[in-house]
């Protein structure tokens, strides 16, 4: 098994608690290495390789993409809505119509978004686009869904989405929390992987008859892929790759074609893994962290049949997406993971070697962050979450000088 990294972060308490620390120091031994490579390290903001420019506020932001081959970024707000705006020139506008329904609250609304791998670059309309958000069901029920439409952009500031169809539902269950419903293209854009989270039930994440708790590959029209590693048991397991997940909230494959994925774990028990085909990650069996009551979860060891993760975090930083860096804008970081911390308030970037994680460095960035993405010039994007009493703002990252 790969090394495990701890990193200690400055964080505020794990989203939605008032956990405490569950004891761990940052020197537990790690399942393959007796202990951490390294520990993080905080360097002040105006320290940092980056200068900082606020590009706009919007209302509960949650994710973000860049309409292939141009500089326009559309934005999803939780209540519904997508604007997008020209990071070039200013433009901004919204799509007015056509965006499915959405189930407000808690953690659901409206998600990811992300162009469908039949744009071409510079193409501004007529492609594939692709949506998740948290939906209504019977009773007291809801559940994440991804559907499809095609986006008509004929105006200046606005644009519709026609003919939207839903091509993959979550097993719908009481609560608003853990949809997780990112969605990433595979990078020969044949496949498309959504992460569905456990929806905070916890052992449905190792009941393979239901889709809680998993990364799952397929068809662009949302049917299991061929070849899936459980497609031999039919139903929803025909849909899996990987299985064992909490609240998977970033996925991306990185320049070497790994897939990786960040995860937001219980009191301190936040992770980045390594995804592969027909693993288990453990939860709720074992994790690094503990339930948020304070309630012990065995660590893992190194012959519990699980994955173990590339690195946790203890204290929390609240993981909210993830971006493999692949620009070359900041060389020093291509092929690095970029992971936006809520509770952490800050930017972590993690130095990725192969399939090990060798060392992290946190930026303080005095607001939660929900979202990183990378410009198409290389630049960094990143996300606020709401601020209190205001709304978050759209901040572009360029390197110093």
């Amino acid at each position: 098994m790969r090394s495990l990294l701890v990193l200690p972060l400055i964080a505020l308490a794990a989203c939605n608690s008032a956990a405490t620390s569950n004891g761990q120091d940052g020197g537990m031994d790690s399942a393959s290495s007796g202990g951490p490579l390294t520990r993080g390290a905080e360097v002040a903001l105006e320290d940092a390789p980056f200068t900082v420019a606020a590009m706009g506020n919007y209302e509960e932001p949650w994710a973000a993409d860049f309409m292939p081959g141009t500089s326009l970024l559309f934005i999803t707000g939780k209540k519904g809505r997508v604007w997008f705006r020209d990071v070039e020139t200013g433009r901004v506008g919204s799509i007015e119509s056509g965006l499915p329904r959405v189930d407000y609250g808690g953690q659901g609304g409206l998600g990811d978004i992300a162009f469908g791998p039949d744009w071409d670059d510079g193409q501004t309309s007529g492609g594939s686009l692709y949506l998740s958000y948290a939906e209504a069901g019977e009773g007291d029920t809801r559940g994440a869904a991804v559907g499809r439409g095609t986006l008509i952009c004929e105006e200046a500031d606005s644009c519709r989405l026609d003919d939207f169809q839903v091509l993959w539902r979550q097993d719908k269950t009481t609560g608003r929390g853990h949809y997780s419903h990112r969605i990433l293209f595979s990078p020969d854009g044949e496949y498309m992987f959504v992460t569905s989270g456990d929806r905070q039930k916890l052992e449905p994440a190792q009941d393979v008859s239901n889709n809680l708790g998993t990364v799952l590959r397929l068809t662009l029209d949302g049917q299991p892929a061929p070849g899936n590693p459980w497609a031999d048991q039919g139903g929803v397991a025909a849909q899996f790759w990987s299985i064992g997940h909490r609240n998977l909230l970033g996925l991306d494959f990185a320049p070497d074609g790994r897939l990786w994925e960040i995860e937001m774990g219980p009191a301190h028990g936040d992770e980045l893994n390594v995804i592969e085909p027909g693993k288990n990650y453990g939860w709720p069996e074992r994790s690094y962290g503990d339930h948020y009551d304070g309630r012990e979860i065995t660590d893992h060891s190194p012959d519990d049949g699980f994955e173990k993760p590339e690195v946790y975090w203890d204290p929390a930083t609240s993981p909210a997406s993830l971006v493999i860096y692949s620009g070359d804008l900041f060389g020093a970081w291509t092929g690095d993971a970029l992971v936006p911390g809520l509770s952490g308030q800050e930017l972590n970037h993690i130095d990725i070697e192969g399939d090990r994680a060798v060392s992290i460095t946190h930026y303080p960035m005095g607001a939660r962050l929900r979202e990183v993405v990378e410009g198409p010039d290389g630049a960094i994007y990143v996300l606020e979450d709401d601020r209190r009493g205001s709304d978050g703002s759209l901040l572009k990252l360029t390197p110093k000088g």
